[in-house]
């Protein structure tokens, strides 16, 4: 079936994630950042919010866990912007060029919702998105099928008209399980590609 609408993830398709970007700032013994990275702040451990645990709920718990790792904790919830070192080269052409054929753009994101509140004013990309679903708002995360069809519902195009964008094999799987169409994001040109093979670019 022809594609009728676009639908992105954000994290590691449009923008860079890394936790380490902030925490390299401010912590300068590489063995006390490590043990961070890879015991206290994690991808795994952070995932509850996007989950749609809020903030007032996991820092308290993760200090009294880690007390020696509270300021680093406390940044995290302060200062995750930082975390976002830019876009990922060449995908925001991609969607600029997408939005100039008049190609419908949707995103299906995992993200926090207080995280969510504060990145969002500073990525104006979105602002030629018809609505974002946001799992910490949703209270709902890829790869659950319940995301993609919660997002089915709100884009108002049925599953296999949408091709969706993932770097997550599992979100891909999640999404083609659901009658999405697909694409597994590793960089931009193979992006670009598939958008042309399929017409929409």
């Amino acid at each position: 079936m022809q594609v009728e609408a676009v639908v992105f993830d954000v994290g590691r398709v449009l923008y860079q994630w890394r936790l380490a970007q902030l925490f390299e700032k401010i912590v300068d013994d590489p063995v006390r950042l490590q043990t961070l990275l890879d015991d206290v702040v994690t991808e795994e451990w952070h995932f509850q919010h996007d989950r749609g645990k809020p903030l007032s709920e996991m820092v308290p718990e993760r200090i009294a866990q880690f007390p020696d790792f509270e300021p680093e904790i406390r940044a995290y919830a302060a200062r995750f912007n930082e975390t976002i070192p830019g876009p990922v080269p060449g995908s925001h052409a991609l969607v600029d060029r997408l939005d100039r054929r008049g190609v419908p753009l949707f995103a299906i994101t995992n993200f926090g919702h207080e995280f969510w509140a504060g990145f969002r004013p500073t990525a104006p990309i979105f602002d030629t998105f018809r609505d974002i679903v946001v799992s910490g708002t949703e209270k709902l995360a890829k790869p659950d099928a319940a995301i993609f069809d919660l997002a089915e519902t709100r884009f108002g195009y049925p599953a296999e008209a949408m091709l969706f964008i993932d770097d997550s094999h599992a979100n891909i799987e999640g999404a083609a399980n659901c009658g999405w169409q697909v694409h597994h994001f590793v960089d931009a040109p193979r992006l670009e590609a598939d958008l042309e093979r399929r017409g929409l670019i």
